[in-house]
C-alpha cells in the first residue's frame, strides 16, 4: 500500500507540473495567435493512450511519462518537422513572430513554474503555518552519526554555530544550507573552531551509507509497542519518554541506544516521564539489547517535549502576512537550488555523483499520504523543474531563449539548418543527462 501512495503522489504532482509548464507556453502562444498544433501529457511515441482534436489543436495523454509538450506550427523542436519548415512561413507560425512575442512564449513555461512555487508557498504558510526549531534553545548540541563528520572531529554534543559565516535561527534553515557549505563553525565545551570540508564533500556524502548530517539530538518518546516486542502489554504508554536505564541518563535517543546494548536479554529498571510525571518502571530488552518500541520521529510528534529539549515553534501567517514570509522562502530555495546546481557542475566537488533520476524524484515522497508535504514536495520541483528548464542547452527552454537573445542582440535570426543541428546536438545532450541520472539511481539501488 505504501507503495502505491508514494507512486500516486510522484505521478499526481509532476503531471500536475508538466501540464501547467506546458500551459505556460500554449497560453501566451494562443494569445500571440500562433497555432498550437498538439498539447500532450507525455510522450506519444508511435501512439498515445488518448488523444481528441479541439480546434487546431490534438490534447493528449500519451504512454511514456518523461515529460509532456507542445507543438506549436513553424518552430524547430524535438519532433523535427523539417518539411513544414521548408515551406514559406505562414503569419500564423512560430517563426513569422516578432522575436519579443517568441521570447515570451519561449519563458512561459518557466515562468509558470516559478508562479506555482511562489503560490504554494504563500498559501501553504497561510494554510498550514510553518512549524521550526528555534536553534538559540538546542542546548545540548546536535546527534552526529555521519563518518564523514565525525572524521573532521565533529561529534554528537557539538554545537553548529554557523555556515559559511553565517548563523541560522531556524533548523530546516541548517539543513538546506549544510548541502551547499564550504566551512562550518563548530563548538564544543564553549570552545569554537572552523571546520573546512572537503572539496568533495558532497560527493563522500553521496557514496556514503549514512547520509545525515547534524540531526536533533531527540528523546527517545514512544509511538507503539508491536505485539512481537517483549514489552508488549507491559505500563507503556504512547508519548511515555525513557529518560534513565538502570540510573544511567538517557535524555536523548543517542544515548539510550548504546546503554540498552549494555544490558541484553535483561530485565532493566527505566524511569519514564508521563504526563509532566517521572514514573519508575521495568521493561526486557532483547539478545540484541533493543526494547523493540517505536519512537517518534517527526517534528509534529516532537511537540510538547519537557523543559530542558529545544522549542518547537509553529507560526501561524494571516494572508497578508504569509504573502512576504512565502515570497522569501520562494527566493531562498532558488537560490539554494542554483547554488547545488553550481556544485553538481563542478567536477571536483563530487556532487554529480548524487545526481538522480526518476526513482529519486519517486524516492522524496513519503509513504503517508499528507497534503502539506505534498505540496511542499510539489513546489520544490516546480522550482528544479524552471531552473532546469532554464539551462542553455538546446532542446530545453533555455537552449531556445538563448538562440532568442542572440537575434535581439545582434539583430540576426540563426538559420534554420543551424537550429536543427542544434536542435539534435541538445536532444541527445538530454538523453545523455537522463541516462546519466537514472544510471546513478540504479548503481545506488544496486550497490548501495
Amino acid at each position: 500500500m505504501e507503495v502505491v501512495i508514494k507512486i500516486g503522489q510522484f505521478l499526481l504532482s509532476l503531471s500536475l507540473l508538466i501540464v501547467l509548464h506546458e500551459f505556460g507556453h500554449y497560453l501566451p502562444a494562443r494569445w500571440f495567435k500562433t497555432r498550437v498544433e498538439k498539447f500532450f501529457l507525455f510522450f506519444d511515441v508511435k501512439f498515445a493512450l488518448f488523444q481528441k482534436k479541439i480546434g487546431e489543436t490534438v490534447y493528449g495523454i500519451g504512454w511514456l511519462p518523461l515529460g509532456g509538450y507542445v507543438k506549436i506550427s513553424g518552430m524547430i523542436d524535438e519532433s523535427m518537422d523539417t518539411e513544414a519548415m521548408a515551406e514559406e512561413p505562414k503569419e500564423w507560425e512560430f517563426r513569422s513572430k516578432p522575436t519579443w512575442q517568441r521570447l515570451i512564449i519561449m519563458l512561459g513555461g518557466v515562468i509558470v513554474n516559478f508562479i506555482i512555487a511562489l503560490l504554494i508557498y504563500i498559501f501553504g504558510s497561510a494554510f498550514y503555518g510553518e512549524i521550526t526549531v528555534d536553534t538559540a534553545t538546542i542546548n545540548d548540541g546536535y546527534w552526529v552519526e555521519n563518518p564523514i563528520l565525525q572524521n573532521l572531529d565533529i561529534a554528537t554534543g557539538d554545537d553548529l554555530v554557523a555556515i559559511d559565516g553565517e548563523r541560522y535561527a531556524n533548523y530546516a534553515d541548517v539543513r538546506s544550507a549544510m548541502i551547499t557549505a564550504n566551512k562550518i563553525t563548530v563548538a564544543r565545551n564553549g570552545v569554537e573552531r572552523e571546520v573546512v570540508l572537503p572539496e568533495d564533500f558532497l560527493g563522500q556524502l553521496t557514496e556514503s551509507d549514512d547520509r545525515s548530517l547534524f540531526d536533533l539530538r531527540v528523546p527517545f518518546k514512544v509511538a507503539k509497542i508491536p505485539e512481537e516486542s517483549p514489552n508488549f502489554g507491559r505500563d507503556l504508554k504512547k508519548g511515555d519518554i525513557i529518560t534513565s536505564v538502570n540510573g544511567e541518563v538517557t535524555k536523548y535517543y543517542d544515548q539510550l541506544v548504546p546503554a540498552l546494548k549494555k544490558y541484553k536479554n535483561q530485565e532493566i529498571a527505566v524511569t519514564l516521564f508521563r504526563d509532566g510525571q517521572n514514573i519508575n518502571s521495568t521493561l526486557k530488552t532483547t539478545d540484541e539489547g533493543k526494547i523493540l518500541i517505536g519512537p517518534y520521529g517527526k517534528y509534529e510528534d516532537l511537540k510538547e517535549l519537557p523543559e530542558g529539549y529545544f522549542n518547537l515553534i509553529r507560526k501561524e501567517f494571516t494572508i497578508g502576512e504569509a504573502i512576504p514570509y512565502g515570497a522569501n522562502k520562494f527566493v531562498n530555495e532558488i537560490k539554494g537550488y542554483f547554488g547545488q546546481l553550481k556544485k553538481i557542475f563542478t567536477p571536483s566537488t563530487g556532487a554529480y555523483k548524487g545526481v538522480g533520476g526518476f526513482y529519486a524524484i519517486y524516492d522524496i515522497f513519503p509513504d503517508t499520504w499528507e497534503w502539506e508535504n505534498f505540496w511542499r514536495i510539489t513546489a520544490l520541483l516546480s522550482i528544479m523543474l524552471g531552473v532546469l528548464n532554464l539551462l542553455p542547452i538546446p532542446a530545453l527552454d533555455g537552449g531556445h531563449v538563448m538562440f532568442l537573445l542572440y537575434e535581439m542582440v545582434t539583430g540576426r535570426k540563426p538559420g534554420d539548418k543551424f537550429l536543427e543541428y542544434a536542435q539534435i546536438v541538445g536532444f541527445f545532450l538530454l538523453i545523455a543527462l537522463v541516462l546519466f541520472a537514472n544510471g546513478n539511481d540504479i548503481y545506488r539501488a544496486l550497490f548501495k
